[in-house]
């Protein structure tokens, strides 16, 4: 985008007033584990920021108050001027990756990949701007978000945070968020009080390591890197993003974090990024010859801010020793803290004061707004796919008895993910979720609100015959590495790491969509299976219990990532992939359910952004291979309406 002569004049004259020490601290971001205000007055720090799971007080219940009160002290040390040095505020930064996801009683849309089912660019514009005014009311200034990558191996445990395997989609995906987060570029709107500072992120192929091994080697030529990780970058620097964050993996055996071809001559020379790179948490300390408090590869590779959550102090000592020593040309810092003070002044944080003096701080009602739960309970209705529904069972009559079972039925921790509250998405229960709604409270409203009856039942017992059950199963909540598999295997998959690898074959699986022709039958292939599942899964059993009993079943699966699934669909009426839908549990239950006329509600319209494979060793798989032979390929999804509905869906 274009630079602002008054804003360059203006860092000149701050560079020359800083020390080495001064420029290399506005180089470092510090999490508010590890640091105090008064670490930020004394050492001049540039950046702060909450990792998954740090809270102002060691507090996951803290409100929104607390947040800005922390915000406010932090950046009254930054500003102070007692000691002589210039006033520089400081930037907090935060995952707010499907949401503000990490504040209590806010608002939590579904994770990506559930987003890129929805294919609606519309809504993930819309969705940045709900998140934006969520986090500007906590006086935060700045997301790592969105992630861009194009994931090529679903074992990868950051699978759910792609928004497709096709470049495309993620092209189209990411420039929309950015300007959801950060307005539109060039206008009034851009980074203003409803805004917040973005980021796009990996940089870059993290969605394309051998094997699908998180922090692994991307082995791709460097056109492939542009034609298929890079997409999502393009996109966003032309829709004006003012932060790339740098990836774990490798390139080709070096780090990204290492890799100054790549972040130097290529993103900011080649694609003309001027805004600041930051590391991820302590990236550097896997660059070769590096450790997580010192890093002169990196530095000089072009890595401008530093994400050294605790080692901080020794990472402005030993980076300064450095720049003394000749290892690190002062040039190099220079241009560094030209990007993050661009950055910090494009963002209008010299001007915009304290952050309890913003306009939406401290606007508690913000976070967890009825308006913003309306627009996740859309995205969630958008992004559900339907796989199979045989005879047409679905949508279903709102009079009915209904029996809610599965370990997922109701718990928002669950249906939510990674990356919610905590790091890992785990150690929560509902009670952590103040104005959420499980899957099973929106199916006990809305059959409730015309005389049906919803009774939940996690194991699937009951004392009477219902007439439908609708079972609520999937992987249980994991974030990056911890979620990497060794194989797509459902059975293995929802415990990482579980079991050796046999083989067994694959029954068949008919798919029947409401007023279509049957498709045609899968045929058995071997599988992937764990040498301990001699007994049925807990998930599965479940399934077949229910069916034996003449009940028919409604599946509805959660998930980060397609996984083969076979015996599950054999054993469901009908099968719908709700993927990770976050806090609006309630958005199921209006695309399940007719009207209380009997009609449509509200049809499918979510399609598989990523093909779904036909057994547990088959990955990766693209779309654009003419030998796809995945069960389900991209873009597929079943409609209530795939020839005839007696009304028009909402």
């Amino acid at each position: 985008m274009p630079r602002d002569p008054r804003i360059e004049a203006r860092i000149s004259d701050l560079l020359r007033r800083l020390t080495l020490e001064q420029k290399v601290a506005q180089m470092v971001q510090a999490d508010i584990r590890y640091v105090t205000p008064e670490d930020v007055r004394v050492y001049r720090l540039g950046a702060i920021l909450n990792g998954g799971g740090a809270f102002p007080g060691n507090n996951k219940h803290a409100g929104v108050s607390d947040w800005v009160a922390l915000a406010d002290r932090f950046y009254d040390a930054s500003v102070d001027t007692s000691g002589g040095a210039p006033a520089v505020p400081v930037i907090w930064g935060t995952d707010a990756v499907h949401g503000h996801n990490n504040v209590f009683g806010a608002t939590l849309f579904p994770h990506n990949i559930g987003l890129g089912a929805a294919h609606d660019p519309d809504l993930i514009e819309r969705i940045g701007e709900v998140t934006a005014s969520e986090v500007a009311a906590t006086g935060i200034d700045w997301t790592f978000a969105p992630t861009v990558a194009v994931v090529r191996d679903d074992r990868w445990g950051r699978s759910y945070e792609g928004y497709s395997q096709d470049p495309q989609l993620v092209r189209a995906y990411a420039g929309r968020m950015i300007r959801g987060l950060q307005g539109t570029a060039g206008a009034p709107s851009f980074l203003d009080a409803r805004h917040i500072v973005a980021t796009a992120k990996h940089f870059i192929g993290d969605g394309g390591t051998d094997s699908g091994v998180d922090r692994g080697d991307n082995r791709a030529s460097e056109q492939q890197l542009l034609d298929i990780h890079a997409q999502g970058y393009i996109a966003a620097i032309q829709s004006g993003v003012q932060t790339v964050m740098a990836s774990y993996n490798s390139w080709q055996g070096i780090k990204m974090h290492g890799q100054h071809h790549l972040l130097t001559d290529v993103l900011k020379a080649s694609m003309g990024f001027d805004g600041l790179v930051v590391s991820d948490w302590d990236g550097i300390d896997e660059v070769q010859s590096c450790s997580k408090d010192k890093c002169a590869q990196a530095v000089n590779a072009g890595i401008d801010l530093f994400m050294v959550p605790e080692q901080w102090r020794a990472f402005i000592q030993n980076t300064a020793a450095q720049v003394r020593a000749g290892d690190i040309p002062e040039t190099r810092i220079d241009d560094a803290v030209t990007r993050i003070l661009r950055v910090k002044l494009r963002a209008g944080l010299f001007e915009k004061g304290r952050p309890s003096s913003r306009p939406l701080a401290n606007q508690s009602a913000l976070v967890g707004a009825a308006e913003h739960r309306a627009v996740a309970r859309e995205a969630v209705r958008k992004s559900l796919v339907l796989l199979k529904n045989e005879g047409g069972l679905l949508p279903l009559r709102r009079d009915m008895n209904v029996l809610v079972a599965g370990d997922g039925a109701d718990d928002v921790g669950k249906q939510s993910g990674g990356w919610t509250l905590t790091w890992q998405g785990t150690g929560n229960s509902n009670a952590d979720f103040p104005g959420a709604t499980s899957i099973f409270e929106g199916i006990r409203a809305t059959v409730a609100a015309v005389g049906g009856t919803a009774v939940l039942s996690a194991d699937g017992s009951y004392r009477s015959p219902p007439d439908v059950a609708i079972v609520v199963f999937g992987e249980n909540p994991y974030a990056e590495w911890h979620g990497d598999l060794r194989s797509l295997d459902y059975h293995s998959g929802a415990r990482p790491g579980n079991g050796i690898d046999i083989l067994r074959p694959a029954p068949e699986v008919s798919i029947f969509g409401a007023g279509a022709e049957p498709r045609t039958r899968v045929p058995a292939q071997a599988v992937s299976r764990p040498a301990d599942a001699a007994a049925p899964d807990p998930d599965l059993a479940l399934l077949l219990r229910l069916r034996q009993s003449g009940i028919p079943v409604v599946a509805v699966f959660l998930t980060g990532r397609p996984t083969w699934i076979t015996p599950e669909l054999n054993a469901s009426t009908a099968f719908v992939v709700a993927w990770l839908p976050g806090s609006e549990g309630g958005g199921i239950a209006d695309v399940l359910f007719r009207k209380s006329d009997g009609q449509v509600n509200v049809d499918f319209t979510g399609k598989l952004s990523y093909a779904w494979p036909r057994d547990a060793r088959q990955t990766p798989l693209d779309r654009h291979d003419r030998k796809d032979s995945s069960l389900f390929p991209y873009g597929y999804g079943l409609s209530y309406c795939i020839r005839h509905c007696d009304a028009p869906s909402s």
